[in-house]
């Protein structure tokens, strides 16, 4: 049985009034949802721009890192560290404790990278990375070559991984020095102190390395061979303290072989005089005044003249 309504056009009407309030209903919803999900975008669009921004912005670091390379023997010494400031604050004994393992710097590890074997305490360490660390103290430092290369603070320091412990002294400097300082100082051929600054204290750290015996294997096989570097192994003697004779044989073949070079007849001049033989070293260095002026080079000529005024 089927009703119908005695209206029919009333009951489409309303009929159609229901759907369509039905519809914007849905409509209002999807609108709102998709409203939420466009905010959504924007946010996580922000934030993402945000943190993109965030990540470019440089900063300075409050304790700069500096990165140390010092000529040493027949190689060099890298040191890499970070660089505290006083900044008004007490130093030894309160922001550095007394008797604790300290990083000797700040932020990340300090390092000390040998490109030879090296000798400090009278042990000898191969070359190669070691960390630093120190354990201050008012009137003794305790200074460690480490295996540990990570060594941030006194909880991962293991002391089975040193490599040698030795004591030094604090020296006070009489005044301050504001930004934390590790430095190569007093260095020769074969040797140098490792300086540690901060505050009105320094400690040093002896530092040597064996040149000499590399050096004259050197000489030995290079003598062998046909370009023998006559001029470089007598300086190296000279330099050294070593055998004057020797270094002078030496020098007569690298004049022979280069009869314009001035400062080979200088070098000349100046070990002769060293052997107390005076009249021949003022005729070598004559020799090389009338070279250095044919050359126009006026120190040499000024360093002949210096030592004409000693020889006599």
């Amino acid at each position: 049985m089927v009703c119908v309504p005695l209206n029919p056009g009333r009951g489409f009407k309303y009929y159609f009034t229901f759907q369509f309030k039905k519809f914007n209903r849905l409509y209002l919803q999807f609108k709102k949802i998709t409203m939420i999900k466009k905010l959504s975008f924007i946010m996580m669009l922000s934030a993402f721009s945000f943190g993109s921004f965030a990540q470019q912005l440089n900063t300075p670091q409050p304790s700069s890192t500096q990165e140390v390379k010092q000529n040493f023997g027949l190689s060099k010494i890298e040191l890499s560290y970070s660089r505290p400031g006083m900044k008004g604050r007490k130093i030894f004994g309160d922001l550095v404790p007394y008797d604790k393992v300290w990083r000797t710097g700040a932020n990340s590890a300090t390092t000390l990278t040998f490109g030879d074997d090296v000798t400090i305490g009278g042990t000898k360490i191969p070359a190669g990375k070691y960390g630093l660390l120190t354990i201050p103290n008012a009137t003794e430092w305790t200074v460690i070559i480490t295996k540990q290369i990570d060594v941030t603070s006194p909880a991962a320091y293991k002391q089975d991984q040193d490599i040698v412990r030795i004591k030094v002294t604090p020296v006070n400097l009489g005044f301050p020095v504001e930004t934390f300082t590790i430095l190569f100082g007093d260095v020769t051929s074969n040797s140098c102190n490792l300086q540690v600054i901060w505050d009105d204290i320094v400690v040093a750290v002896p530092i040597t390395t064996d040149v000499d015996s590399k050096v004259s294997a050197q000489i030995k096989d290079l003598m062998e061979k046909d370009n023998r570097p006559y001029y470089a192994a007598a300086m190296y003697y000279v330099d050294n303290g070593k055998d004057l004779n020797q270094a002078l044989s030496w020098l007569e073949k690298s004049t022979a072989q280069n009869p314009d070079a001035f400062y080979m007849f200088y070098q000349k001049a100046r070990v002769l005089a060293k052997l107390g033989k005076k009249q021949e070293a003022l005729a070598v260095s004559n020799k090389s005044i009338e070279l250095a002026k044919a050359a126009k080079n006026d120190d040499y000529v000024a360093l002949n003249m210096k030592l004409q005024k000693e020889l006599k």
